[in-house]
């Protein structure tokens, strides 16, 4: 899957591979061209991915190659253990979560999930949670503050789930629910935004000490094209609404609403899965340890205080 904006980059992506072939073929004749080539393909990488437009950065955060949770699970743990439903309906599979081992650091890992086929997205509902997948994220972080085991959350949904079953069963009581208890959940939680950070079904299980953000991941309170539709009545205007939104990394960096921003591979975490994987990786081996060696009382003040400075107008 490419986006228009990508053409030229794959295009001369795909001159280059059949030059390398024509080039062993012909034992080296192509070696200076090749040279100049790859030359010419990482100042066009640098140019396209470092000017990317905020609609742009959205296509990346939604592109359905990015690591998921399960992917994350297989690529930086050593161990993990998922744990199941939420003890009063079922367990939702849009939310999956457990204990898990990273480095040296025991932790608890909760995630969105999202399927790359259609099956497994009709399995996790396209990464929209229902109540009980915020029930069950929330029964394991109060284990985690049981054992005294950090939490991690990542973050990858367009949303939570809005039908009417969904409602009926309490959605929003279980997202204020969680806001309320992350708030001053006794124990370390780092918050990671690998995809898209979309609305109450994002900040449902990212009320963390820390904050972190994919370079090309996004943060509202609204996609794009449900603000353009309020706006202007016109999903088309989404470029736009994402512009107004502030949706990007270094954007919520400079208004404070992120702590931090882990870098991606050129192109974004699709591209190299593995290089992502490990940049994540190295962000919670930096980040967690920081948290550990603070105070509970100190860590909950300053997470309750972090979330009530958010959205006063600056003096």
């Amino acid at each position: 899957m490419e986006f228009d904006f990508e053409k030229p980059v794959t295009e001369l992506e795909a001159r280059i591979k059949e030059l390398k072939t024509l080039n062993t073929r012909s034992k080296g004749q192509f070696a200076t061209e090749l040279v100049q080539l790859e030359r010419e393909l990482a100042g066009m990488k640098t140019r396209l991915y470092g000017t990317l437009t905020p609609w742009q950065t959205v296509q990346l955060a939604r592109h359905p190659d990015r690591p998921n949770i399960k992917d994350y699970t297989a690529g930086i743990l050593s161990e993990f253990i998922e744990l199941h439903g939420d003890r009063h309906v079922g367990d939702d599979q849009g939310i999956i979560g457990g204990m898990a081992t990273i480095g040296s650091l025991k932790i608890m890992l909760i995630g969105h999930q999202k399927g790359r086929t259609l099956d497994d997205n009709l399995k996790s509902n396209f990464g929209m949670a229902n109540p009980e997948g915020y029930r069950k994220a929330m029964r394991l972080m109060h284990l985690a503050e049981k054992y005294h085991m950090p939490v991690v959350t990542f973050i990858d949904t367009p949303g939570a789930y809005p039908g009417l079953d969904a409602e009926a069963r309490g959605q929003a009581e279980a997202i204020a629910r969680n806001l309320l208890e992350m708030a001053t959940l006794k124990t370390p939680v780092l918050t990671i935004i690998t995809g898209e950070g979309g609305s109450g079904g994002a900040i449902g299980i990212g009320v963390g000490d820390i904050v972190l953000m994919l370079s090309n991941a996004v943060y509202s309170v609204i996609s794009p094209e449900g603000c353009a539709s309020i706006l202007w009545r016109d999903g088309t205007k989404a470029p736009q609404a994402a512009e107004a939104l502030k949706i990007t990394a270094p954007s919520l960096l400079e208004l404070g609403i992120i702590d931090g921003i882990i870098p991606e591979p050129d192109g974004g975490a699709h591209r190299d899965p593995a290089a992502a994987m490990q940049a994540v990786k190295a962000a919670i081996l930096k980040y967690l340890p920081e948290l550990q060696k603070r105070s509970i009382r100190k860590l909950v003040d300053l997470r309750y205080e972090k979330y009530a400075r958010m959205g006063q107008p600056a003096k």
